[in-house]
C-alpha cells in the first residue's frame, strides 16, 4: 500500500496500480477486509488522477456501498471523499458538496478533517458560493498550519480573490502559496498555475496568463496528468478570442446552483466559525 502511495504521488500510474493490486491479493489471502478495501480505493485515486473520471466515479461508488453495507466507517468516509471530488471534477458540484460534507463528519483525523474541508471550499467556490467557500477554507488554515491542505487553501483564496476581482488580495495569497512551492505534488503545482493564470486574465494580464498556463501544461503533460493537460490546451487555444479565461473555466460561475442540501452544508459550514 505505502509503495503504491508514493508510485502514485509521483504520477508512476502503472507501477501504482500493481502494487494496490499486490496489497489487495496478499489482503485477500489474509482474510483483512479492510486492508483489501484501501487498496480498491488505492485503484480509485489513480482513476482519479489520470483523469478517468467516468470509471473512478463508478468505483467510488461501489466502494462507498460495500463499506457501508460491511459497517466499515474508515472505508466510508474516504469513499465519501473521493466521491465528492470526482463529482466536482466532472461539474456535478451541487451533488458532490454533501459527500464531502459528509466525510468531514465521519473522519476521527484532525488531518483527514481538513483534507475534506478544504476540497468542500474548492466545491463551493466552483459553484458560485463564494462566501461559504472562504469559510470552509479560512478554517482549514485555523485548524491547519502546514501540508499540502494549507498549500490548496491559499491557492484556492487566491482564487477566491481573483473572482472577487481583488488584486491585493489575489497576490498575497499567491506569494503565500508559493512558499514550498517545490515540495508539493506535481498535481498541485499544476493546479497552481492554472489558477494563477486565470487570475491574471481576470486582471487582463494576459502575458502573465500565458505564461502561468505554458507553466501548468509543462508541468501537466511531464507528470501524466491527462484532464489538467486537456484543460490546459483548451484554455491556451482560446484565451485571446474568448476575452478572459474565466468564460472557459468559470462558466458555471453565473449562476449559483443552491440545492437544500447545499444550503444545509453551508449553514453548518458557517456555524463552525468562531
Amino acid at each position: 500500500m505505502r509503495i503504491g502511495r508514493v508510485r502514485r504521488r509521483q504520477t508512476e500510474f502503472d507501477h501504482a496500480d500493481v502494487a494496490y493490486s499486490t496489497a489487495g491479493k496478499i489482503a485477500v489471502a489474509a482474510g483483512d477486509e479492510q486492508t483489501f478495501q484501501f487498496s480498491r480505493i488505492g485503484h480509485c485515486n489513480v482513476l482519479y488522477f489520470r483523469g478517468n473520471l467516468s470509471e473512478a466515479e463508478q468505483s467510488w461508488r461501489a466502494v462507498l456501498a460495500d463499506a457501508q453495507r460491511l459497517g466499515l466507517q474508515g472505508i466510508e468516509c474516504e469513499a465519501e471523499h473521493g466521491l465528492g471530488n470526482v463529482l466536482h471534477r466532472r461539474g456535478q458540484m451541487h451533488e458532490g458538496i454533501p459527500h464531502l460534507w459528509r466525510a468531514f463528519e465521519l473522519y476521527q483525523d484532525p488531518n483527514d478533517q481538513v483534507r475534506a474541508l478544504g476540497d468542500l471550499g474548492l466545491s463551493l467556490l466552483a459553484l458560485g458560493d463564494v462566501d461559504s467557500a472562504q469559510q470552509a477554507l479560512q478554517e482549514v488554515l485555523r485548524r491547519a498550519s502546514a501540508g499540502e491542505s494549507v498549500v490548496n487553501a491559499k491557492i484556492e483564496l487566491m482564487h477566491c480573490a481573483s473572482f472577487r476581482r481583488d488584486r491585493v488580495s489575489f497576490e498575497r495569497w499567491r506569494e503565500s502559496a508559493m512558499r514550498g512551492f517545490e515540495e508539493i505534488p506535481a498535481n498541485i503545482r499544476a493546479d497552481y498555475h492554472l489558477k494563477a493564470a486565470i487570475g491574471y486574465a481576470r486582471f487582463d494580464n494576459y502575458r502573465r496568463a500565458e505564461n502561468e498556463l505554458r507553466r501548468a501544461h509543462e508541468v501537466a503533460m511531464t507528470h501524466e496528468l491527462h484532464e489538467m493537460v486537456f484543460r490546459t490546451e483548451r484554455l491556451l487555444a482560446g484565451l485571446k478570442d474568448c476575452g478572459a479565461l474565466e468564460y472557459h473555466e468559470s462558466a458555471e460561475l453565473t449562476d449559483v446552483v443552491r440545492t437544500e442540501s447545499v444550503r444545509e452544508v453551508s449553514a453548518s459550514l458557517a456555524a463552525l466559525s468562531p
